[in-house]
């Protein structure tokens, strides 16, 4: 809103100063801000609101150190980061491009599923308590897993139908001393308003074409382009006409597996939201370098036109992170229970497909991962076991993994630190992929 009263003041009334909302740089900067005053300021308002209302976190009893004194904990703090997500981005950015449209939708629809979880969780345990039962947190009355599924992948269905189909989606090309038509004979296809483009690099003269086409980047390899329809070649002449079928079930399995993983990430008092605001500062690097065609020639990576407008996106999902941290590091305050959780996993995903890096997800999503997997192992494990030794046994003490480490003894705030470490140590050497190959 903010983007276009400035632009529109700078352009009618050449007001000074209304043209630094041109840059993306400056309302980055200012989303973050933004974005940290609301966490900060008006999160401490909510926070008294929840405890006010009651609306707290509903412990069990797993043996783990401290977890009785996190007990009636204010929950569903996952508000504070949509807000301070959504505010700045609706005042700072450009909402007529199609990638900050389709994170807003992403952030306001796992943001709804989880709240939706959380309040019927919210609800039964109330109703429990009026009829002077003991709530028990195992047997989940919030919102059914079959459903929170659904949601989910109905939202990695909408973001895959649009990133293939929508004729704005699209990548530049450089046109190399060839026809247009002899260079795009890899299976891309010219998108609507594919006029040439020129523009100067370096004093030299260099023309792009827009180009429609479901590519992701390979990591640390020379030739680090991947197109989709390789997956379905062997099917023949024209497989590349249901490449769309393909690419909108991976980025679905994507959007879903990440968004749990974050939400399983979520344990311990500071965990999910440090990790995930380190996991976001780095796809903001690639955003910005892939949204500029300048650092996308010098580091020869794919130039996505008009990409560089999700920073301002980023910038408040950084600054919320941060935010919130200051009220859920240990001890918390505050939890985000999964109107929190959910959101962030999916943004992730999100991003991470948007800007085509959705192979490196499995280094700096590495956390979540192995969360993930823990869960997946002890499950299948204890099941493997029970059926062929008649008792379940165990890999880890507890899963997901960071109660394996809580069983062991160590103290969850160092538990917590160390995962962002490991975190920073796996966005690094994804950065690192842009150049390293």
């Amino acid at each position: 809103m903010l983007y276009y009263f400035f632009t529109w003041l700078s352009k009618e009334f050449n007001i000074s100063g209304a043209g630094l909302f041109q840059y993306i740089t400056f309302r980055a900067a200012m989303a973050v801000v933004l974005s940290l005053i609301i966490a900060t300021v008006y999160g401490k308002r909510l926070i008294n609101f929840l405890r006010h209302n009651q609306i707290g976190e509903t412990v069990r009893d797993l043996g783990l150190a401290g977890e009785q004194q996190k007990r009636g904990t204010p929950t569903m703090g996952g508000i504070i980061i949509l807000l301070a997500i959504l505010i700045p981005t609706l005042l700072f950015a450009d909402i007529n491009k199609v990638y900050v449209r389709l994170m807003l939708l992403c952030t306001v629809w796992l943001g709804f599923i989880g709240f939706l979880d959380d309040y019927l969780k919210l609800r039964a345990r109330k109703k429990a308590q009026e009829r002077g039962e003991k709530y028990q947190k195992k047997d989940s009355h919030g919102l059914a897993g079959l459903s929170k599924i659904t949601g989910q992948i109905g939202l990695g269905i909408i973001i895959g139908v649009t990133l293939y189909f929508n004729s704005n989606v699209v990548v530049e090309r450089e046109l190399q001393g060839e026809s247009t038509t002899a260079q795009l004979q890899r299976g891309e296809r010219l998108s609507k308003d594919s006029n040439v483009v020129v523009r100067s690099i370096d004093s030299i003269q260099h023309r792009f074409v827009k180009v429609k086409t479901p590519i992701t980047t390979i990591p640390f390899v020379k030739s680090h382009e991947f197109n989709y329809s390789k997956l379905i070649s062997w099917i023949g002449a024209g497989a590349e006409n249901y490449t769309w079928i393909v690419y909108i079930i991976i980025v679905t399995f994507i959007v879903t597996a990440v968004s749990n993983g974050a939400n399983i990430t979520d344990g311990l008092d500071g965990l999910a939201a440090g990790v995930s605001a380190i996991i976001g500062a780095a796809l903001g690097v690639f955003v910005y370098v892939s949204g500029n065609y300048v650092f996308a020639d010098y580091l020869n990576i794919m130039y996505i036109p008009d990409l560089g407008e999700l920073s301002i996106f980023i910038g408040a999902f950084v600054g919320a992170c941060i935010g919130f941290l200051w009220y859920n590091a240990y001890p918390a305050q505050v939890f985000m229970g999964d109107t929190g959780s959910l959101a962030l996993g999916g943004i992730i995903a999100s991003l991470a497909i948007i800007v085509r890096k959705e192979l490196l997800i499995p280094i700096f999503c590495g956390i979540f991962l192995v969360e993930n997997l823990s869960v997946i192992i002890q499950v299948s494990y204890f099941k493997y076991t029970k059926k062929k030794y008649g008792e379940g046994r165990r890999i880890f003490l507890m899963s997901p993994l960071h109660h394996h480490y809580q069983k062991k003894g160590f103290h969850e705030s160092k538990i917590a630190v160390r995962f962002w470490i490991i975190t920073i140590v796996l966005v690094i050497a994804s950065i690192l992929t842009l150049k390293v190959r």
